[in-house]
């Protein structure tokens, strides 16, 4: 007699069972990348045990210090910026050193943007960011936990 095969069922959490949490990062001389990187996961959820890739189960995040974040090498000097209007002759093209002084959160959040799904989920996940330039956010109400990477 043959013993009845062990079939294991995957767990999908329902959205009432999400758990939101809201961490705080400073991003105060960490590699823009590396940091990109971390915080792509975390708005994804992919560090909970129950992650599902096709549900947002991310938490929200916060970053201050945007304008202290680090490019290594040449980056500064060499890596452009594009942005097109979508009007003829409508592309402007700035290096990192120009973008750092104008909007420096702007680094930040297009590389984040760059490791998140382009889709209706990645863009739903990525509202979960709040980039700001300086030490000062408008989370307090939300119990922001401070998160060292």
């Amino acid at each position: 007699m043959q013993p009845k095969p062990v079939t294991m069922k995957t767990y999908l959490p329902k959205p009432d069972q999400i758990e939101r949490k809201w961490w705080l990062i400073d991003a105060d001389g960490q590699v823009a990348g590396r940091l990109a990187t971390r915080v792509a996961d975390i708005l994804r959820g992919r560090h909970k045990p129950t992650y599902t890739p096709h549900l947002d189960c991310g938490d929200f995040v916060v970053i201050v210090n945007a304008e202290k974040v680090v490019l290594t090498g040449d980056k500064d000097n060499q890596k452009i910026y594009e942005d097109y209007s979508g009007y003829p002759s409508g592309l402007k093209r700035q290096t990192a050193k120009v973008v750092r002084q104008k909007h420096p959160e702007r680094i930040l959040t297009q590389a984040i943007w760059g490791m998140m799904p382009h889709g209706r989920l990645g863009r739903a996940q990525y509202r979960k960011l709040k980039v700001y330039a300086g030490t000062e956010h408008p989370h307090q109400a939300q119990k922001v936990e401070k998160l060292e990477l």
